[in-house]
């Protein structure tokens, strides 16, 4: 079980999931401190939020997910964080092997239990 600073920050660039998840992951007991749409607004958000996990997918305008999970690992307190797609695990398992990340989930099997199952 990872031990993690409160606090969720969403980075997708679809409002719309970004809003969907905010409340599925509020309606699970979860906090969500911040939205980001693309990798810089991430960056500003983990600096200016601290929040202890980043849901981050993987495909953003700016960016790569899997990059960004690089950069912020190297952070002095870096945050958890859990990759995300609409695209399978089968497509994406050597690059996430290869993050330090907590895991990866598909964005239609998101919810607060699968993500509890991954961070505790």
């Amino acid at each position: 079980m990872l031990r993690m600073r409160p606090g969720i920050l969403v980075v997708d660039d679809h409002a719309g999931f970004r809003t969907a998840v905010r409340s599925m992951l509020e309606a699970a007991q979860f906090t969500v401190v911040g939205e980001a749409a693309d990798a810089a607004e991430a960056l500003r958000a983990v600096d200016e939020l601290r929040p202890g996990l980043v849901l981050l997918d993987v495909h953003l305008p700016d960016g790569d997910g899997f990059e960004l999970s690089q950069v912020l690992a190297l952070r002095a307190a870096p945050p958890v964080v859990v990759l995300t797609s609409s695209r399978p695990i089968s497509d994406l398992k050597r690059r996430v092997a290869d993050c330090p990340v907590a895991g990866f989930l598909a964005k239609e099997a998101l919810s607060g239990p699968a993500l509890r199952s991954l961070v505790g």
